[in-house]
């Protein structure tokens, strides 16, 4: 499973419109700034003094912050070995390889979207197909955005999981504190990330 790898910096903004190849590559994208990022059917939020950017795939907010968020962006095109027809499947392989990523406690979901009451607003709140946790808790978010040509899997993952800024831009109370784990350093987890596409 061999991948070309890059690294790109700059706003979410500017992150989340830059076109990717349609050819296997994976992404590391350091945002310069924190960033509220909206799934693609998400209604416009009040943040005021925040970068609000929406992607172009579904799923509940993502909170963005330089140093503490790993994101990373991976691209199969259509026809190669590792794509599927099969929606929710598709991820499978994706979630593997951050599973070896993160480490032994790690688990795939490989069942269907698990919904909750803050699912729609907040990714890490919701559970679905390829998705990474520890111990029930989420610690790798995965969506994606398929086109004739390729598919986008956006993932993210945190060095520890701070509900804080989705609380206040939501008005959630204490829901959201469980829901997920962070990673650990974030340095190991990509290195080890990378070593799975090298």
């Amino acid at each position: 499973m061999t991948f070309p790898i890059h690294r790109i910096t700059g706003t979410a903004t500017e992150l989340h419109t830059r076109d990717l190849p349609a050819e296997r590559g994976l992404w590391i994208l350091d945002a310069t700034q924190p960033a509220l990022v909206l799934g693609s059917t998400q209604r416009v939020v009040d943040a005021p003094g925040i970068e609000v950017v929406r992607r172009r795939s579904g799923g509940g907010a993502v909170w963005v912050e330089p140093g503490v968020t790993l994101w990373v962006d991976v691209v199969v095109p259509r026809g190669d070995e590792l794509w599927d027809d099969d929606v929710g499947r598709a991820t499978h392989w994706l979630g593997d390889a951050w599973a070896r990523a993160v480490g032994d406690n790690a688990a795939v979901h490989r069942g269907a979207m698990v919904r909750t009451p803050w699912s729609d607003r907040v990714c890490f709140a919701g559970l679905g197909p390829g998705e990474v946790t520890i111990a029930g808790q989420k610690v790798v978010g995965i969506s994606q955005r398929r086109t004739r040509q390729s598919a986008r899997f956006q993932c993210v993952a945190y060095e520890r999981w701070d509900p804080g800024p989705l609380r206040r831009i939501f008005g959630a109370g204490t829901e959201l504190d469980a829901v997920g784990s962070g990673v650990g350093r974030l340095s190991a987890v990509e290195a080890a990330l990378r070593d799975q596409f090298a």
